[in-house]
């Protein structure tokens, strides 16, 4: 996110990795080598990862940026459905855009591949090697017995998001179930570019599977020109098989339908 217009105010608020609810961690050997929880967690990740392009399901994004009296200043809404072309081709359909009223704050390319592959992060076998990951300890959360890590890229390539951060893996399903963390990336040369903690929180899907179904934000972003508070939550609602035996390939945002998109269900706010 960049910064739209120079104010010269400075703005509190909770340090996020209290609000966000961070547990004790319990530190010790876990009962299995972690290099082997790694391989098993990282291998099962794979296989989410895959099956998540199988399913299709609806997106919906809203963040707030609030002025210096602490109060909701603009704010930038997308609910899109991800789908399947008749022909079998992975795509997103836009359903509600309504014009962006921000004011401080440009959504900039980074931030959108953020929502596309960072906020619901996933750590496959192909991007791995990129990473550097090292256990914490034990941890319950939402009385889920997890083993804990902290994830961060070892170097950054130009052009590329990683994701710097905690992730909880399930000791049973050996899932990431919670990633709370940021996207970070290699900036041009005095680029103001700020990117905000957020928490990602997963539910089993179908029995099998820890998909994304909530990401949240609150986060005052350090701008050279003055700070500020944005909201943010995503949702993933309604996942639902899709079944097919084509390739599937991501393709552009369309409406297929022609016609003006419905607005969507009210929204909480955030």
């Amino acid at each position: 996110m960049k910064y739209l217009r120079a104010l010269s105010f400075v703005l509190t608020s909770l340090a996020l990795c209290g609000v966000l609810g961070a547990a004790e961690t319990a530190a010790g050997d876990p009962k299995i080598p972690v290099e082997e929880i790694i391989a098993r967690f990282v291998a099962k990740e794979t296989e989410f990862s895959a099956a998540r392009q199988n399913y299709t399901y609806r997106q919906s994004v809203k963040i707030v940026e609030y002025n210096e009296s602490d109060r909701a200043a603009g704010k930038w809404e997308l609910v899109q459905d991800i789908i399947f072309t008749s022909g079998g081709k992975r795509t997103e359909r836009v359903v509600y855009a309504p014009v962006s009223s921000l004011r401080r704050i440009v959504l900039t390319p980074q931030d959108m591949e953020d929502l596309r592959s960072i906020q619901p992060f996933v750590m496959t076998q192909a991007d791995m090697h990129e990473y550097e990951i090292r256990y914490l300890g034990e941890q319950l959360v939402d009385e889920i017995d997890t083993y804990t890590f902290a994830v961060k890229p070892k170097e950054l390539e130009k052009g590329k998001r990683y994701f710097e951060g905690q992730i909880w893996v399930d000791q049973l399903d050996l899932q990431i179930v919670k990633t709370y963390g940021k996207g970070i990336g290699k900036l041009k040369k005095n680029e103001d570019n700020q990117f905000p903690r957020f928490e990602t929180y997963r539910n089993q899907i179908d029995d099998k599977y820890w998909f994304p179904v909530y990401t949240r934000a609150d986060d005052v972003l350090h701008f050279k020109n003055g700070d500020v508070r944005i909201r943010m939550i995503i949702k993933y609602d309604d996942y639902k098989q899709f079944k097919s035996d084509v390739d599937i390939t991501f393709g552009d945002i369309v409406d297929d339908t022609g016609t003006a998109a419905p607005a969507p269900p009210e929204q909480p706010q955030p």
